[in-house]
């Protein structure tokens, strides 16, 4: 058997080159044999083209004809391009042939490009020999698994992209799941806006909600507190911030004066204080000043901090806080140190305020950067982010700003600290550019918006563009993935979800819900009660 043969199977023979320009290859086809059993080419097909040396690989990414004839169709000259995107070395000394990416020759003119066969596949797209899961199938060819590579997913950032009810969520679950099932150790946070996931992961996560999260004001920064307070208000340069800057270090000391005595305490020390003795400290200011014109910023602040403090809502920040210092079990607990069999926490962020929101996303952003940084990589953290456009839009939104930051520096420098960040949205041009161009692994669902599609595909390489043609018509839980976190760029089919771990995001259905009258009378009751409670 020659190195042809010990290669692939008989291939079909679907063309030749006729133009060469770096990796893009365009290919005269062979119009009077079709392109072999399969039918004809389409998008995404993957093609070769052998070589003395080696077996190269490309992606068809292109097909025309530049001049249709009405009279004889197989007259007419039919075009393909394609990306060569990696390569089989010819077996040697009986090694078993292994596909690796990129090319290291290119392929000449008049070579013949071949149809790849099953073999083909299972090479191209074998588990590879790194740790990897399992999500799917490819869409070439339904019996062949379509695998992630772990490290290469969650060391680099990634991004789930796809319109509503294209089967986003599911496909995270999915990822997430196989990933913990090979990891049972892991630490993941996710960030969840509408609580879909809570049921999702069963056992395996700590849900973490307003009922009982703890994210005690002293543990705000500076521009998170002045954020809380004074939201479009003027915010850090106001007045009242100027005044909190001398207040807050003054009442960190008096607190911590026993223990660390002579300790010098900024704004931004996260250790606990008494918020009764900050105001305290305000009301004795306001007692020493001679002109009664300056009190109107001291009112103000008051009112504030009694609101803050009164507010049902904000109770994980400053209702019934003990002034002990907690840092370490609210980092414990959120980071899952240790697991204790729950590798997950989400954190359900519905029933926060929406005026706040932006600030509980920035000090959780925070808090797992600053942990990485300081525990030296110990403990790698992934942060996953559902509709992360709501708190890292891509216009200039003053509000967002702080989040907006605290995301994108982990987007930047998370990974030399053990920081993973997973971005989801149905809106990738409403997503800030930082985050996005930092996620080195993409896996794009369907989606129909222009706009969303023009900014995806700046944000992919240009040998997995011609695979973006197939976003608006994708089929639920269809994706185009393409990055380090694959072997190759490939669509595919990720796995179906049992119905009892699907993600809470179905669309309600109206025809079922509309043919019977309700018999709870107290269901408005209820909800006015829950509604209530959190307004």
């Amino acid at each position: 058997m020659d190195g042809h043969q010990s290669i692939a199977t008989i291939e079909t023979v679907i063309g030749r080159v006729v133009s060469i320009a770096g990796a893009q290859v365009i290919g005269h086809l062979d119009v009077s044999g079709t392109h072999g059993p399969d039918g004809a080419l389409q998008i995404g097909t993957l093609i070769k083209v052998e070589m003395p040396q080696s077996v190269a690989y490309g992606i068809v990414n292109g097909l025309t004809i530049p001049m249709p004839s009405e009279e004889d169709p197989k007259k007419e000259m039919q075009l393909a391009e394609f990306t060569m995107v990696g390569e089989i070395a010819k077996p040697a000394d009986g090694k078993a042939p292994v596909f690796r990416r990129g090319i290291s020759c290119l392929p000449s003119l008049g070579d013949t490009i071949l149809r790849t066969t099953k073999d083909d596949l299972a090479r191209v797209y074998a588990a590879p020999d790194r740790p990897s899961v399992k999500v799917g199938a490819i869409h070439q060819d339904s019996s062949l698994s379509a695998h992630v590579l772990t490290d290469e997913l969650l060391g680099k950032h990634f991004a789930v992209l796809g319109t509503t009810g294209s089967g986003k969520s599911c496909a995270v679950v999915l990822m997430l799941s196989a990933i913990l099932d090979q990891h049972p150790n892991a630490h993941i946070v996710m960030l969840d806006p509408h609580n879909e996931y809570a049921r999702a992961f069963g056992d395996r996560a700590e849900i973490l909600n307003t009922d009982n999260l703890e994210l005690p004001y002293w543990l705000l920064n500076f521009e998170e507190l002045t954020e809380l307070l004074f939201s479009g208000e003027g915010g850090k340069e106001s007045a009242e911030a100027a005044i909190l800057a001398e207040l807050i270090p003054r009442a960190k000391r008096e607190y911590h004066q026993a223990t660390e005595p002579g300790r010098n305490f900024t704004a931004n020390t996260p250790v606990p204080y008494k918020f009764s003795y900050l105001v305290q400290l305000i009301e004795d200011d306001m007692g020493k000043l001679d002109n009664t014109a300056m009190l109107a910023p001291y009112r103000r602040l008051q009112s504030r901090l009694s609101t803050l403090q009164s507010d049902v809502r904000y109770s994980f920040m400053f209702g019934g806080i003990s002034v002990t210092d907690t840092m370490a079990s609210v980092i414990k607990r959120m980071f899952r140190i240790p697991v204790n069999g729950k590798p997950i926490s989400i954190v359900d962020l519905s029933g926060v305020p929406s005026e706040i929101l932006n600030v509980v996303v920035g000090i959780i952003c925070r808090l797992t950067f600053d942990f990485a940084l300081w525990s030296d990589r110990q403990v790698p953290i992934l942060l996953v982010c559902e509709e992360a456009h709501r708190y890292a839009p891509s216009h200039a939104e003053p509000r967002f700003t702080m989040t907006k930051n605290a995301l994108s520096r982990i987007a930047k420098e998370g990974r030399k600290y053990g920081v993973s960040l997973c971005v989801i949205s149905q809106r990738p041009s409403r997503l800030s550019t930082d985050l996005l161009s930092q996620c080195n692994t993409l896996f794009a669902l369907r989606i129909t918006n222009n706009d969303d599609q023009n900014h995806l595909g700046g944000a992919i390489a240009d040998s997995s563009t011609g695979l973006l043609e197939f976003l608006p018509s994708l089929g639920n839980s269809e994706a185009i993935a393409v990055g380090q976190g694959m072997s190759m760029p490939v669509r595919i089919k990720f796995n179906r979800l049992p119905s009892e771990i699907r993600p809470h995001s179905a669309t309600a259905i109206f025809s079922e819900s509309w043919q019977e009258e309700s018999d709870n009378d107290d269901f408005v009751d209820q909800v006015v009660k829950r509604w209530r409670r959190t307004s």
